[in-house]
């Protein structure tokens, strides 16, 4: 079987694998997401196309330091009324980003990438939608003071997993998707190429 490489600094996509029973190493791409963000609207890329493309940048990089594994790259952006959401940095922005999303639906767009051998093996694309109650500006600040700084590695300054869930009025999509990685479809291409069982 061929060793498996997360291409991430992500938490909850290594626990994701490890908890589905994919026993894998990870190592962070050195690619610098902005400027290729940056670049991709400045070209007029869609949603879609920035996220599968930042997620094969990321197993590309991995993949030539481990030819012979299945590199997995993966990257999730947040849409919202056509504006493009970052992870926020402070929980200031969070707050900010929160705001910007009550009452609203947006969609993530997850993409997920293997390398191999020094070529794309294959990729996979899906957009969970989800809608923000109207919660109050005092369940806002009682969200945010609760959460702490783990709000700020989701994109949507939520944790769906936890008290994030209390945030929402709809979600329609798949639950590891939202969480950052379309763990299903990926499970399923990793048994077609025997690095797990069938």
């Amino acid at each position: 079987m061929s060793p498996v490489v997360l291409a991430s600094a992500s938490k909850i996509r290594s626990k994701i694998l490890l908890n589905a029973g994919v026993p894998h190493t990870c190592e962070t791409s050195g690619i610098d997401e902005h400027i290729i963000k940056e670049r991709l609207i400045g070209d007029g890329s869609d949603v879609e196309t920035a996220a599968s493309a930042l997620a094969e940048a990321k197993a590309e990089d991995v993949a030539r330091n481990h030819p012979e594994a299945l590199v997995i790259g993966a990257d999730q952006i947040l849409e919202c009324e056509g504006r493009w959401f970052d992870k926020p940095k402070d929980l200031g922005a969070a707050a900010e980003t929160l705001r910007a999303l009550r009452g609203r639906k947006h969609r993530l767009i997850s993409a997920v990438s293997v390398f191999r051998k020094g070529s794309l093996d294959w990729g996979y694309l899906e957009a969970p939608s989800l809608t923000m109650r109207d919660f109050s500006d005092g369940f806002l600040e009682d969200y945010i003071k609760a959460s702490g700084p783990e709000i700020l590695e989701s994109v949507g300054a939520y944790r769906l997993e936890g008290t994030g869930a209390q945030l929402f009025s709809r979600i329609e999509g798949n639950y590891f998707t939202i969480l950052g990685l379309p763990l299903l479809a990926l499970l399923d291409f990793l048994r077609k190429v025997d690095a797990l069982a069938e």
